[in-house]
């Protein structure tokens, strides 16, 4: 089987006669975009998910530090950090204990390699932020192979590249301490080798493949679903007919599955905890809401701005607003892209496209729109559909702007196309700039509540907040804060007298952090029973499930 979609002769001569500006011009983004990746790294919000991974990273559990912070007695922030970062209590070993035990829904790969990155190169949050930015690299010359395998085209790998480089959900997922660009890269990997095996037709492509699963598996449990919407795209080859090639492809699969059955395993034996885990994506957002979740999930792939919001979930639309005039023609051609892919390109591409698209959509569409949750709102369990979207989006751009037959026509592309990578250059420029941005959501606010604790001479911080607020807030807080603990058991009315922590003497102010829902008992039962009186001082709210930021602080 040759490649699935070789360009015509004309195409090959059209990229061949504007190679040097068109390259010069996508190189140059390619290089904004790896710029994007790392400045300002350590300057970003940490937020809770990032608190959690690094915990993990360093071999402890959410129970041992509760238990060791959430005592009531006053705490240094290097205390905090300290069950953030590598150090030689806990080994690799203690990580992936604590991934298996704890989180079995994050497979370890990431967490194994980001352990080692912290113990060779430093502790900084700009040093555990360079591995996933330096791991999202990767995803360009596995783009540009994919490209190669699918269209035979370099113009549409090169505007692919372009597009990715520059796009805004990549960027920030670039930038956290997670596994998300790891996936991206694996998942672009995976497709790529399949295409190749396909194409080549030997032992060694498919063992490539073969491993290529394995390792999708081990860096993120969705890529089953890409696995499989693998398995429909090469059984549609031959026709919904048993082959040769689906034999191969079965026995693949069947090796990276059994490599990654040790994790299957353990996954397995905690399901309880995983669901529990899991347990907010089911619950219910109006409507409304839910559609404007995927509308703007959609754009964010090309384009996004927080101008003039406060809601970071909320993206500005009515003909008041000017990023309404980008919104509605991105969506426009992103529409066009996918009816020009199903008219013009042959069936072997737009196939594998849309397995692409659908392969992580589907499964959390359904269950959304049959019982109800969030699932497919959230933005970051939708990076393989990212991918087919915005290679849908290459292959229209680049078979435009190649048509030689048409010049107005040409200069219309190329102003669309510059146009389209431009709005993800000026998003990537103001997230460059910012010191939070959505991708935070409930610790959006981290940022702005740490200025108000570091201006006091000598702060103390009292909360009965969730572990990983706590910790996100720290790597945010000067040395001069203290805080001061108290864990609120489940399904318990009130805190024993003796747990209330009492006005120290040294310090010149007195903060209650507090994020809800829920509404914080130790602050009811401080008013109640000690006669505080608390006057806020803070106060921002998102959309994202009503999460509440309030700063108090203690009246003399």
């Amino acid at each position: 089987m040759g490649r699935c979609g070789v360009m015509d002769g004309k195409l090959a001569q059209s990229w061949k006669w504007r190679l040097t500006g068109v390259q010069f011009l996508l190189i140059v983004v390619l290089l904004l975009g790896i710029v994007f990746r790392f400045v300002n790294l350590d300057q970003k919000v940490y937020w809770g998910d990032e608190a959690y991974s690094s915990s993990r990273i360093s071999g402890y559990t959410a129970e041992e530090i509760v238990q060791a912070l959430y005592t009531g007695r006053e705490l240094s922030v290097e205390e905090l950090l300290f069950y953030q970062n590598a150090n030689p209590e806990r080994t690799v070993g203690d990580t992936l204990r604590v991934i298996a035990t704890e989180a079995p829904h994050h497979p370890p790969l990431y967490y194994i390699m980001a352990r080692v990155w912290e113990e060779w190169f430093g502790i900084s949050v700009g040093i555990k932020r360079c591995l996933p930015a330096l791991i999202s690299l990767l995803a360009f010359p596995c783009l540009y192979w994919l490209c190669w395998e699918l269209f035979g085209s370099s113009l549409t790998g090169w505007i692919a590249i372009a597009l990715v480089a520059v796009s805004p959900i990549h960027v920030l997922y670039a930038q956290e301490v997670r596994e998300y660009s790891l996936w991206t890269v694996s998942v672009l990997f995976a497709t790529a080798s399949l295409l190749y095996a396909v194409r080549v037709k030997t032992k060694g492509s498919w063992s490539l493949y073969g491993l290529s699963i394995a390792i999708a598996l081990y860096s993120h449990l969705f890529s089953g679903m890409v696995v499989l919407g693998h398995g429909i795209y090469v059984l549609s080859l031959d026709g919904w007919r048993w082959s040769k090639r689906l034999r191969d492809y079965l026995f693949a699969a069947a090796v990276g599955l059994a490599l990654f059955i040790p994790w299957i395993l353990i996954f397995i034996k905690q399901e309880s905890r995983v669901s529990k885990g899991w347990a907010w994506v089911v619950q219910d957002i109006s409507q409304l809401n839910f559609y404007q979740r995927w509308l703007t999930n959609l754009v964010r792939g090309f384009f996004d701005v927080q101008i003039g919001n406060h809601d970071p979930f909320d993206l500005p639309f009515g003909y008041d607003q000017p990023t309404t005039y980008v919104i509605i023609p991105i969506v426009v051609l992103v529409a066009y892209a996918m009816y020009f892919l199903f008219r013009e390109a042959p069936r072997t591409v737009w196939l594998l496209l849309l397995v692409l698209m659908a392969s992580t959509t589907l499964p959390l569409v359904l269950p959304d729109l049959i019982s109800g949750g969030r699932r497919s709102t959230i933005a970051r369990y939708q990076l393989p559909s990212y991918i087919g979207i915005q290679l849908t989006v290459a292959y229209l751009l680049s078979t435009k702007i190649s048509a030689v037959s048409d010049h107005l026509q040409q200069k219309l592309w190329r102003f669309i196309t510059v146009a389209l990578i431009s709005c993800g250059v000026v998003s990537c420029a103001l997230i460059a700039q910012s010191d939070t941005w959505w991708t935070k959501y409930t610790d959006y606010h981290n940022a702005q509540v740490a200025r108000i604790i570091n201006q006091s001479p000598a702060p103390l911080v009292w909360s009965d907040s969730a572990p990983n607020r706590i910790l996100a807030l720290s790597h945010l807080l000067g040395p001069k804060v203290r805080l001061q603990l108290v864990e609120i058991p489940s399904e318990v009315p009130e805190i024993s007298k003796e747990k209330l922590p009492e006005i120290p003497q040294n310090f010149t102010d007195v903060f209650f952090l507090e994020s809800t829902p829920p509404d914080s008992l130790l602050r009811g039962e401080l008013e109640k029973h000690k006669n505080y009186n608390f006057e806020l001082v803070y106060k921002e709210k998102i959309s994202f499930k009503d999460r509440q930021t309030l700063l108090w602080r203690l009246k003399a």
